[in-house]
């Protein structure tokens, strides 16, 4: 009962959204970040799985991550374009750098597993849209 309570009141305050926006995209913008701080380091991955011209798919990264992190972090009405860039983005990686039904098996249950990880951030991201 008492739990239920601290439940009940955290989830009725609006500033308990700040954090969790904040850790829910950190995986995003603390890679958008990166990218433009190691941007040869960037281009160097998108060249490693042949996306061409890789500057232009890292900027576009960085945008997506960077936007996309900011308007789910900011909430209000376009928390669903910046949840759905973020999901749509983390879906398409799934094809581009894990495929995993094309690796060893030891290797393939690594990126098995990122792509459950990625299945639960979206699912993350479409609840904090909906909740």
């Amino acid at each position: 009962m008492f739990i239920q309570k601290i439940i009940n009141q955290m989830t009725t305050q609006h500033w308990v959204y700040y954090p969790i926006a904040i850790l829910l995209t950190s995986v995003f913008w603390i890679s958008g970040l990166t990218k433009i701080l190691h941007f040869d380091v960037a281009m160097a991955e998108m060249a490693h799985f042949n996306l061409q011209p890789a500057a232009l798919f890292v900027i576009m990264t960085i945008l997506v991550q960077l936007l996309g992190s900011l308007l789910v972090i900011l909430g209000g009405r376009w928390i669903w374009l910046g949840a759905g860039a973020l999901s749509v983005f983390t879906l398409a990686t799934i094809p581009i750098a894990h495929r995993f039904w094309e690796m060893p098996a030891d290797q393939g249950a690594l990126d098995l597993a990122l792509v459950q990880e990625h299945f639960s951030l979206i699912s993350g991201l479409i609840l904090i849209v909906i909740v």
